[in-house]
C-alpha cells in the first residue's frame, strides 16, 4: 500500500515560497550562442563547458555573497545577429543579468549595441555582456561600450603573435589568407597584411580571400587556388564547420605546408584532422593544455572528462571569464548592481590556471594575456580532443601579447 502525506495550505505554501525563494537567488547567466544548425557542436560544447564552470568554480564551493548560485541557461541564436537580440530580450525578462556569447563577431556587435541601448533605457534592470570567444578588434575599439568585456584575445593581438612565430620560419615565402566573409573574417586578414608586411616585408601574399560564412558545402574550388598559389603556409580564422572543411580540403588536396589557425580544434575538429593534421595544423590560443599549466588545471580537466567523457575543454577563456565574474561579484557585495560589478572588472588582475597572469584593461574592457602557439599533434599529449588521441601540444609563448596595443575606444561609464 503506497503511503501518501497530507500537507497543510500553511505547510504547502511555505514549501513553494521556499522553493521559489531558492531559485530566485540564484545568478542567472544568459548563454546566447548557435546550439542548432552548422555550427551546433562548437555551441554546445562551450555551454558545457560553461555549466561545468559555474558548479566546479563557484557553485559546489559555496556559490558568491554567501550561498547565491551561479545558473547558467542556454539560448539558441542559430547564429543570427536577429535571432540573439530576440533571445537576449526573452533572457532579460527572465531576470538574467549577465550574458555570454562568443560564436560570430557579427552576434557580438548586435548584443552589445542592444545591451548598451537596453542599458539607457532600463536603469533598473541593466545587463553585463561578457565575451568569450567575438575578437573583432571593433568591439573594443571604435564599437567600445561599459557593458561589455572581453575575456579573448582579439583578433590584432592573435595575430601579431602568429605573425611573431611565421617570421622566424625562414622557410616560409608565400602565404594564402582565407577567410569567412563578415567583420571578424575581414580583421584577420587586414592584420596578416599588415604585420606581415612590418616583420617580414620578403613575404609575397598570394592569396587574400573570403567566403560566405557556414554556406559553403565543398571547399575544394578554394583549396585548389591555394594549391596552385605555391603558398608556403596558410592563414584562416575560420571556425567550426567552416575550419574543418577549409583546413581538410586543403589537405586531401596535397598541401604540405602549416596551416596557422585560431580555432582549428575540438568540437569534433581534433579527431576528423587526426594523422592528417599532424605537424601541419598550428593554433593560436590563451593558456597551455599540454602541458598542463598547473596542478589546479589538471583537476579541473580530470573532473570535467568525469562528466563528459568525450568533451573537451578548448576555451579556457570560459573558466577564466567566470573566476573573474565570481571575484567582481564578491568585491562589489552585490550581483544585482551591475554598474558595481563591471567597476570591479575593470583593471583587474587574475592569475589564471592555465598559465599566466591575465589584465582586464580598463580603458576599452580588452583584456591582456599570455598567448600560446601549439601544433595539432599525438606526442606529448596529457589531454586529447575529441577522444582521439590528438591534442595541441604548446610551441611557443608569446607573454602578455600586445600589451601596449593601441585603443580607438572612447569610454563612456554610466
Amino acid at each position: 500500500m503506497k503511503k501518501f502525506t497530507k500537507l497543510g495550505a500553511v505547510s504547502a505554501l511555505s514549501l513553494i515560497v521556499g522553493a521559489s525563494a531558492a531559485f530566485a537567488e540564484n545568478i542567472k547567466i544568459g548563454f546566447i550562442d548557435p546550439l542548432s544548425g552548422p555550427f551546433a557542436s562548437t555551441g554546445t560544447n562551450g555551454l558545457h563547458q560553461y555549466e561545468f564552470a559555474v558548479d566546479y568554480m563557484v557553485n559546489d564551493k559555496g556559490g558568491v555573497l554567501d550561498g547565491k548560485n551561479f545558473e547558467v541557461i542556454g539560448f539558441d541564436n542559430k547564429t543570427s545577429p536577429k535571432e540573439s537580440l530576440i533571445q537576449l530580450q526573452v533572457a532579460i525578462d527572465q531576470g538574467v543579468r549577465y550574458i555570454v556569447q562568443g560564436n560570430s563577431s557579427g552576434v557580438a556587435a548586435a548584443i552589445t549595441e542592444a545591451i548598451d541601448k537596453h542599458n539607457r533605457r532600463n536603469p533598473d534592470s541593466r545587463v553585463l555582456f561578457l565575451n568569450y570567444a567575438a575578437v573583432d578588434p571593433s568591439l573594443t575599439n571604435e564599437k567600445c561600450n561599459f557593458w561589455h568585456f572581453r575575456f579573448d584575445a582579439n583578433a590584432d593581438i592573435k595575430m601579431d603573435a602568429l605573425t611573431d612565430v611565421i617570421a622566424r620560419d625562414e622557410g616560409i615565402k608565400k602565404v594564402y589568407i582565407i577567410g569567412q566573409d563578415y567583420s571578424f573574417g575581414k580583421s584577420v586578414a587586414e592584420a596578416a597584411v599588415e604585420m606581415l608586411g612590418e616583420k617580414r616585408p620578403d613575404i609575397e601574399v598570394v592569396g587574400n580571400e573570403l567566403h560566405p560564412i557556414g554556406k559553403v558545402k565543398d571547399f575544394t574550388p578554394y583549396s585548389r587556388k591555394v594549391i596552385s598559389s605555391g603558398a608556403d603556409a596558410v592563414i584562416t580564422g575560420n571556425w567550426g564547420a567552416d575550419m574543418l572543411g577549409i583546413g581538410k580540403s586543403v589537405i586531401e588536396n596535397g598541401f604540405e605546408g602549416p596551416i596557422y589557425t585560431y580555432y582549428a580544434a575540438g568540437s569534433g575538429m581534433t579527431a576528423a584532422f587526426g594523422e592528417s593534421g599532424k605537424g601541419r595544423i598550428r593554433l593560436i590560443a590563451q593558456g597551455s593544455i599540454n602541458p598542463i599549466a598547473s596542478e589546479e588545471a589538471r583537476d579541473l580537466y580530470n573532473a570535467f572528462l568525469e562528466k563528459y567523457p568525450e568533451g573537451n575543454i578548448d576555451q579556457s577563456r570560459i573558466f577564466n571569464s567566470i573566476g573573474m565574474l565570481a571575484r567582481a561579484i564578491e568585491e562589489a557585495g552585490t550581483a544585482d548592481d551591475v554598474v558595481a560589478v563591471a567597476s570591479k572588472l575593470e583593471g583587474m588582475e587574475y592569475e589564471t590556471m592555465w598559465g599566466g597572469t591575465m589584465y582586464m584593461r580598463p580603458q576599452d574592457h580588452q583584456v591582456i594575456q599570455d598567448m600560446y602557439v601549439g601544433v595539432h599533434t599525438d606526442e606529448d599529449v596529457e589531454f586529447d580532443f575529441d577522444s582521439s588521441g590528438f591534442g595541441i601540444v604548446t610551441e611557443s609563448v608569446v607573454e602578455m601579447a600586445s600589451k601596449d596595443i593601441a585603443t580607438t575606444c572612447e569610454m563612456k561609464r554610466p
